[in-house]
Protein backbone atom coordinates (compact mmCIF):
# COMPACT_ATOMS: atom_id res chain seq x y z
CA UNK A 1 0.00 0.00 0.00
CA UNK A 2 2.62 2.42 1.05
CA UNK A 3 4.42 2.15 -2.89
CA UNK A 4 1.59 2.95 -4.17
CA UNK A 5 1.18 6.03 -2.05
CA UNK A 6 4.46 7.39 -2.94
CA UNK A 7 3.53 6.89 -6.59
CA UNK A 8 0.38 8.83 -6.04
CA UNK A 9 2.78 11.56 -4.11
CA UNK A 10 5.25 11.73 -6.88
CA UNK A 11 2.30 12.23 -9.58
CA UNK A 12 0.76 14.66 -6.96
CA UNK A 13 3.78 16.71 -7.58
CA UNK A 14 4.48 16.40 -11.27
CA UNK A 15 0.55 17.63 -11.27
CA UNK A 16 1.90 20.90 -9.45
CA UNK A 17 5.12 21.61 -11.67
CA UNK A 18 3.20 20.95 -14.98
CA UNK A 19 0.14 23.35 -13.81
CA UNK A 20 3.32 26.00 -13.95
CA UNK A 21 4.64 25.01 -17.41
CA UNK A 22 4.33 26.99 -20.31
CA UNK A 23 2.84 24.26 -21.96
CA UNK A 24 0.04 23.64 -19.66
CA UNK A 25 -0.27 27.31 -19.13
CA UNK A 26 -0.99 28.13 -22.81
CA UNK A 27 -3.64 25.26 -23.25
CA UNK A 28 -6.69 25.51 -21.24
CA UNK A 29 -7.69 22.09 -22.16
CA UNK A 30 -4.59 20.56 -20.84
CA UNK A 31 -5.20 23.02 -17.94
CA UNK A 32 -8.53 21.69 -16.99
CA UNK A 33 -7.45 18.11 -17.18
CA UNK A 34 -4.59 18.83 -14.98
CA UNK A 35 -6.43 20.65 -12.16
CA UNK A 36 -8.92 17.68 -12.25
CA UNK A 37 -6.33 15.00 -12.06
CA UNK A 38 -4.89 17.11 -9.31
CA UNK A 39 -8.37 17.80 -7.07
CA UNK A 40 -9.02 14.19 -7.47
CA UNK A 41 -5.77 13.12 -5.85
CA UNK A 42 -5.72 15.94 -3.10
CA UNK A 43 -8.14 13.88 -0.58
CA UNK A 44 -5.75 11.16 -0.67
CA UNK A 45 -2.61 13.10 -0.17
CA UNK A 46 -4.05 15.27 2.60
CA UNK A 47 -5.31 11.51 4.46
CA UNK A 48 -1.37 10.55 3.88
CA UNK A 49 -0.04 13.89 5.41
CA UNK A 50 -2.24 13.09 8.24
CA UNK A 51 -1.15 9.63 8.58
CA UNK A 52 2.56 10.24 8.44
CA UNK A 53 2.39 13.12 10.87
CA UNK A 54 0.65 10.25 13.19
CA UNK A 55 3.50 8.10 12.66
CA UNK A 56 6.23 10.59 13.66
CA UNK A 57 4.47 11.44 16.31
CA UNK A 58 4.64 7.85 17.82
CA UNK A 59 7.81 6.99 16.74
CA UNK A 60 9.14 10.65 18.14
CA UNK A 61 7.17 9.84 21.61
CA UNK A 62 8.67 6.32 22.09
CA UNK A 63 12.06 7.68 21.33
CA UNK A 64 11.31 10.12 24.11
CA UNK A 65 9.89 7.38 26.27
CA UNK A 66 13.95 5.69 26.60
CA UNK A 67 15.49 8.46 28.26
CA UNK A 68 12.32 10.24 30.34
CA UNK A 69 12.95 9.73 33.77
CA UNK A 70 10.43 11.84 34.92
CA UNK A 71 7.14 9.75 36.25
CA UNK A 72 4.69 12.57 35.41
CA UNK A 73 5.52 13.13 32.07
CA UNK A 74 6.23 9.73 31.36
CA UNK A 75 2.27 9.15 32.17
CA UNK A 76 1.30 11.90 30.06
CA UNK A 77 3.40 10.58 27.07
CA UNK A 78 2.33 7.63 27.35
CA UNK A 79 -1.38 8.50 27.46
CA UNK A 80 -0.62 10.31 24.02
CA UNK A 81 0.98 7.52 22.47
CA UNK A 82 -2.04 5.04 23.32
CA UNK A 83 -4.13 7.70 21.50
CA UNK A 84 -2.26 8.03 18.60
CA UNK A 85 -1.84 3.78 18.01
CA UNK A 86 -5.94 3.74 18.38
CA UNK A 87 -5.79 6.25 15.69
CA UNK A 88 -3.65 4.12 12.66
CA UNK A 89 -5.82 1.13 11.96
CA UNK A 90 -8.55 3.67 10.94
CA UNK A 91 -6.49 6.27 9.11
CA UNK A 92 -4.56 3.26 7.34
CA UNK A 93 -8.83 1.87 6.93
CA UNK A 94 -9.02 5.31 4.96
CA UNK A 95 -6.26 5.26 3.17
CA UNK A 96 -7.31 1.54 1.76
CA UNK A 97 -10.67 3.04 0.64
CA UNK A 98 -9.22 6.37 -0.87
CA UNK A 99 -6.62 4.16 -2.86
CA UNK A 100 -9.77 1.85 -4.40
CA UNK A 101 -10.18 2.00 -8.24
CA UNK A 102 -12.46 5.18 -9.16
CA UNK A 103 -15.42 4.46 -11.37
CA UNK A 104 -14.76 6.58 -14.06
CA UNK A 105 -17.84 7.71 -14.02
CA UNK A 106 -18.43 8.60 -10.81
CA UNK A 107 -17.87 12.43 -11.60
CA UNK A 108 -20.45 12.22 -14.22
CA UNK A 109 -24.14 13.32 -14.26
CA UNK A 110 -26.87 11.13 -14.40
CA UNK A 111 -29.84 10.04 -16.84
CA UNK A 112 -32.78 8.74 -14.61
CA UNK A 113 -35.71 6.42 -16.00
CA UNK A 114 -38.65 5.67 -13.96
CA UNK A 115 -40.99 3.69 -15.02
CA UNK A 116 -44.64 2.09 -13.23
CA UNK A 117 -44.47 -1.66 -12.63
CA UNK A 118 -46.71 -4.15 -10.98
CA UNK A 119 -50.03 -2.54 -9.93
CA UNK A 120 -51.44 -0.48 -12.65
CA UNK A 121 -52.43 3.06 -11.88
CA UNK A 122 -50.93 2.96 -8.45
CA UNK A 123 -47.45 1.58 -10.23
CA UNK A 124 -47.73 5.05 -11.70
CA UNK A 125 -48.48 6.88 -8.68
CA UNK A 126 -45.41 5.65 -7.30
CA UNK A 127 -43.45 5.98 -9.89
CA UNK A 128 -44.57 9.90 -9.68
CA UNK A 129 -43.34 10.00 -6.24
CA UNK A 130 -40.30 8.21 -6.76
CA UNK A 131 -39.71 10.76 -9.32
CA UNK A 132 -40.31 13.75 -7.12
CA UNK A 133 -38.20 12.31 -4.64
CA UNK A 134 -34.71 12.12 -6.68
CA UNK A 135 -36.13 16.07 -7.83
CA UNK A 136 -35.97 17.10 -4.27
CA UNK A 137 -32.83 15.26 -3.54
CA UNK A 138 -31.23 17.18 -6.48
CA UNK A 139 -32.48 20.63 -5.37
CA UNK A 140 -30.91 19.75 -1.75
CA UNK A 141 -27.49 19.01 -3.73
CA UNK A 142 -27.89 22.14 -5.99
CA UNK A 143 -28.18 20.09 -8.95
CA UNK A 144 -29.72 20.71 -12.35
CA UNK A 145 -32.45 18.33 -13.52
CA UNK A 146 -34.04 18.89 -17.30
CA UNK A 147 -36.99 16.28 -18.65
CA UNK A 148 -36.04 13.97 -21.48
CA UNK A 149 -39.55 12.48 -22.18
CA UNK A 150 -42.55 12.14 -19.50
CA UNK A 151 -45.76 10.04 -19.45
CA UNK A 152 -48.55 11.53 -17.40
CA UNK A 153 -51.03 9.00 -16.17
CA UNK A 154 -54.40 10.67 -17.28
CA UNK A 155 -56.55 11.71 -14.34
CA UNK A 156 -54.25 11.06 -11.76
CA UNK A 157 -51.41 12.36 -10.38
CA UNK A 158 -48.68 10.01 -11.70
CA UNK A 159 -46.01 8.65 -14.46
CA UNK A 160 -46.50 5.92 -17.13
CA UNK A 161 -42.41 6.85 -17.09
CA UNK A 162 -40.64 9.66 -17.01
CA UNK A 163 -36.72 10.15 -17.95
CA UNK A 164 -34.43 13.28 -17.42
CA UNK A 165 -30.98 13.92 -16.66
CA UNK A 166 -29.42 15.33 -13.10
CA UNK A 167 -26.06 17.10 -13.25
CA UNK A 168 -23.84 17.68 -10.74
CA UNK A 169 -20.80 16.77 -9.96
CA UNK A 170 -20.15 13.48 -8.94
CA UNK A 171 -23.95 12.68 -9.65
CA UNK A 172 -23.30 9.23 -10.97
CA UNK A 173 -21.35 8.45 -7.96
CA UNK A 174 -24.23 9.36 -5.50
CA UNK A 175 -26.91 7.64 -7.13
CA UNK A 176 -25.56 4.59 -9.11
CA UNK A 177 -26.93 2.58 -6.76
CA UNK A 178 -30.11 3.38 -7.07
CA UNK A 179 -31.12 0.96 -10.15
CA UNK A 180 -33.39 -1.99 -9.65
CA UNK A 181 -36.82 -2.39 -8.83
CA UNK A 182 -38.67 -0.25 -5.74
CA UNK A 183 -41.41 -1.84 -3.99
CA UNK A 184 -44.41 0.03 -2.50
CA UNK A 185 -47.03 -1.23 0.21
CA UNK A 186 -49.48 0.87 0.74
CA UNK A 187 -53.50 2.00 0.82
CA UNK A 188 -54.06 3.00 -2.88
CA UNK A 189 -55.79 6.19 -3.08
CA UNK A 190 -57.95 4.13 -5.43
CA UNK A 191 -58.60 1.75 -2.73
CA UNK A 192 -61.95 2.40 -1.08
CA UNK A 193 -61.87 -1.02 1.39
CA UNK A 194 -58.82 0.05 2.98
CA UNK A 195 -56.86 -2.82 1.75
CA UNK A 196 -52.89 -2.58 1.59
CA UNK A 197 -51.54 -2.97 -1.93
CA UNK A 198 -48.05 -3.71 -3.15
CA UNK A 199 -46.79 -2.04 -6.16
CA UNK A 200 -43.44 -1.79 -8.18
CA UNK A 201 -41.50 1.06 -9.78
CA UNK A 202 -38.43 0.44 -11.91
CA UNK A 203 -35.39 2.96 -11.73
CA UNK A 204 -32.33 2.95 -14.29
CA UNK A 205 -29.44 5.25 -13.31
CA UNK A 206 -26.80 5.76 -16.53
CA UNK A 207 -24.10 7.51 -16.28
CA UNK A 208 -24.33 10.68 -19.21
CA UNK A 209 -21.97 10.26 -21.87
CA UNK A 210 -20.78 14.12 -21.86
CA UNK A 211 -19.96 13.93 -25.93
CA UNK A 212 -21.55 10.93 -28.08
CA UNK A 213 -18.81 10.82 -30.27
CA UNK A 214 -16.77 8.59 -27.78
CA UNK A 215 -19.64 6.21 -28.60
CA UNK A 216 -19.67 4.45 -32.03
CA UNK A 217 -23.32 4.85 -33.49
CA UNK A 218 -23.48 4.41 -36.78
CA UNK A 219 -26.26 7.12 -38.51
CA UNK A 220 -27.16 4.10 -40.76
CA UNK A 221 -28.07 2.06 -37.70
CA UNK A 222 -30.51 4.75 -36.60
CA UNK A 223 -34.33 5.29 -36.90
CA UNK A 224 -36.02 8.17 -36.88
CA UNK A 225 -39.13 9.31 -36.10
CA UNK A 226 -40.69 12.91 -35.46
CA UNK A 227 -44.12 13.16 -34.43
CA UNK A 228 -46.29 15.82 -32.60
CA UNK A 229 -46.00 16.10 -28.71
CA UNK A 230 -47.92 15.70 -26.68
CA UNK A 231 -50.08 18.20 -23.97
CA UNK A 232 -52.72 20.21 -22.36
CA UNK A 233 -53.44 22.70 -25.10
CA UNK A 234 -53.90 26.28 -24.61
CA UNK A 235 -51.11 28.95 -25.79
CA UNK A 236 -48.04 26.22 -25.04
CA UNK A 237 -49.44 23.78 -27.31
CA UNK A 238 -47.04 22.34 -29.87
CA UNK A 239 -48.06 22.81 -33.25
CA UNK A 240 -45.32 21.40 -35.06
CA UNK A 241 -43.78 18.04 -35.35
CA UNK A 242 -41.05 18.79 -32.75
CA UNK A 243 -40.84 15.51 -30.61
CA UNK A 244 -38.04 12.98 -31.72
CA UNK A 245 -38.54 8.90 -31.40
CA UNK A 246 -34.64 7.17 -32.26
CA UNK A 247 -34.70 3.33 -32.55
CA UNK A 248 -31.30 1.46 -32.65
CA UNK A 249 -31.92 -1.29 -34.53
CA UNK A 250 -29.57 -3.46 -34.10
CA UNK A 251 -30.19 -3.59 -29.87
CA UNK A 252 -33.77 -2.89 -30.29
CA UNK A 253 -33.12 0.48 -27.80
CA UNK A 254 -35.91 3.48 -28.56
CA UNK A 255 -35.01 6.99 -26.98
CA UNK A 256 -37.36 9.64 -27.67
CA UNK A 257 -37.36 13.83 -26.38
CA UNK A 258 -40.35 15.17 -26.67
CA UNK A 259 -39.77 18.41 -23.81
CA UNK A 260 -38.05 21.17 -26.14
CA UNK A 261 -39.81 22.98 -28.91
CA UNK A 262 -36.80 22.34 -30.88
CA UNK A 263 -36.69 19.66 -32.79
CA UNK A 264 -32.97 19.85 -33.19
CA UNK A 265 -32.98 20.21 -29.38
CA UNK A 266 -34.76 17.65 -29.02
CA UNK A 267 -32.51 15.33 -31.05
CA UNK A 268 -29.60 16.07 -29.36
CA UNK A 269 -30.98 15.23 -26.05
CA UNK A 270 -32.20 12.07 -27.24
CA UNK A 271 -29.05 10.96 -28.97
CA UNK A 272 -27.18 11.75 -25.92
CA UNK A 273 -29.66 9.23 -23.99
CA UNK A 274 -29.35 6.83 -26.90
CA UNK A 275 -25.37 7.41 -26.37
CA UNK A 276 -25.92 6.81 -22.31
CA UNK A 277 -27.60 3.85 -22.52
CA UNK A 278 -25.32 1.73 -24.99
CA UNK A 279 -22.44 2.69 -22.95
CA UNK A 280 -24.00 1.29 -19.80
CA UNK A 281 -25.00 -1.81 -21.77
CA UNK A 282 -21.51 -2.31 -23.28
CA UNK A 283 -20.16 -1.48 -19.76
CA UNK A 284 -22.65 -3.66 -18.22
CA UNK A 285 -21.51 -6.39 -20.50
CA UNK A 286 -17.63 -6.18 -19.64
CA UNK A 287 -18.28 -6.30 -15.71
CA UNK A 288 -20.47 -9.47 -16.03
CA UNK A 289 -17.57 -10.97 -18.09
CA UNK A 290 -14.94 -9.70 -15.79
CA UNK A 291 -16.48 -10.34 -11.84
CA UNK A 292 -18.04 -13.17 -12.72
CA UNK A 293 -18.98 -15.20 -9.61
CA UNK A 294 -17.93 -12.72 -7.41
CA UNK A 295 -20.22 -9.99 -8.54
CA UNK A 296 -20.86 -7.04 -6.07
CA UNK A 297 -23.99 -7.47 -4.38
CA UNK A 298 -24.78 -3.67 -3.77
CA UNK A 299 -23.34 -2.83 -7.50
CA UNK A 300 -25.40 -4.93 -9.84
CA UNK A 301 -27.85 -2.49 -11.76
CA UNK A 302 -29.90 -5.57 -12.28
CA UNK A 303 -33.47 -3.90 -13.50
CA UNK A 304 -35.26 -6.96 -12.14
CA UNK A 305 -33.77 -6.86 -8.75
CA UNK A 306 -36.07 -5.80 -5.90
CA UNK A 307 -33.67 -3.23 -3.88
CA UNK A 308 -36.31 -1.23 -1.83
CA UNK A 309 -39.17 -1.29 -0.11
CA UNK A 310 -41.65 1.66 0.89
CA UNK A 311 -43.47 0.46 3.69
CA UNK A 312 -46.12 3.36 4.38
CA UNK A 313 -48.65 1.29 7.22
CA UNK A 314 -44.81 1.12 9.29
CA UNK A 315 -43.40 4.56 7.96
CA UNK A 316 -40.05 2.56 6.87
CA UNK A 317 -37.95 2.04 4.16
CA UNK A 318 -35.59 -1.13 4.06
CA UNK A 319 -32.92 -1.70 1.53
CA UNK A 320 -32.76 -5.42 0.68
CA UNK A 321 -28.97 -5.32 -0.64
CA UNK A 322 -27.41 -4.63 2.77
CA UNK A 323 -30.58 -5.07 4.78
CA UNK A 324 -30.66 -1.44 6.13
CA UNK A 325 -34.10 -0.09 7.59
CA UNK A 326 -34.60 3.88 7.97
CA UNK A 327 -37.63 5.42 9.18
CA UNK A 328 -39.05 8.65 8.77
CA UNK A 329 -40.47 7.93 4.76
CA UNK A 330 -42.25 11.25 4.54
CA UNK A 331 -38.28 12.89 5.01
CA UNK A 332 -37.31 10.41 3.05
CA UNK A 333 -39.81 11.09 0.08
CA UNK A 334 -38.76 14.62 0.10
CA UNK A 335 -35.54 13.62 -0.82
CA UNK A 336 -33.54 12.94 2.74
CA UNK A 337 -31.65 10.05 1.08
CA UNK A 338 -27.93 10.75 2.32
CA UNK A 339 -28.32 8.25 5.35
CA UNK A 340 -29.20 5.58 2.60
CA UNK A 341 -27.14 6.47 -0.19
CA UNK A 342 -23.91 6.72 2.27
CA UNK A 343 -24.51 3.16 3.86
CA UNK A 344 -24.95 2.21 0.46
CA UNK A 345 -21.72 3.34 -0.70
CA UNK A 346 -20.16 2.65 2.41
CA UNK A 347 -21.18 -0.82 2.05
CA UNK A 348 -19.50 -1.42 -1.68
CA UNK A 349 -16.45 -0.07 -0.62
CA UNK A 350 -16.38 -2.84 2.14
CA UNK A 351 -16.90 -5.42 -0.36
CA UNK A 352 -14.11 -3.84 -2.68
CA UNK A 353 -11.59 -3.71 0.21
CA UNK A 354 -12.38 -7.25 1.00
CA UNK A 355 -12.12 -8.54 -2.71
CA UNK A 356 -9.06 -6.67 -2.99
CA UNK A 357 -7.88 -8.71 -0.13
CA UNK A 358 -8.65 -12.42 -1.74
CA UNK A 359 -6.68 -11.57 -4.53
Amino acid sequence: MFDKLEEVVARYEELHTLLSSPEVLNDPKKMIECNKNLNALTPLIEKYKEYKAVKDDVEFIKESLKTEKDEDMRSMMQEELKENEEQMPELEKELKILLLPKDPNDDNNVIVEIRGGAGGDEAAIFAGDLFRMYCRYAERKKWKIEIIEKQDLEGLDGLKEVAFSIQGFGAYSKLKFESGVHRVQRVPKTESAGRIHTSTATVAVLPEVEDITEVHIDPKDLKIDTYRSGGAGGQHVNMTDSAVRITHLPTGVIVQCQDERSQLKNREKAMKHLASKLLEMEVEKQRSEIEGERRLQVGTGDRAEKIRTYNFPQGRITDHRIKLTVHQLEAFLDGDLDEMIDALITFSQAEMLSASGEE
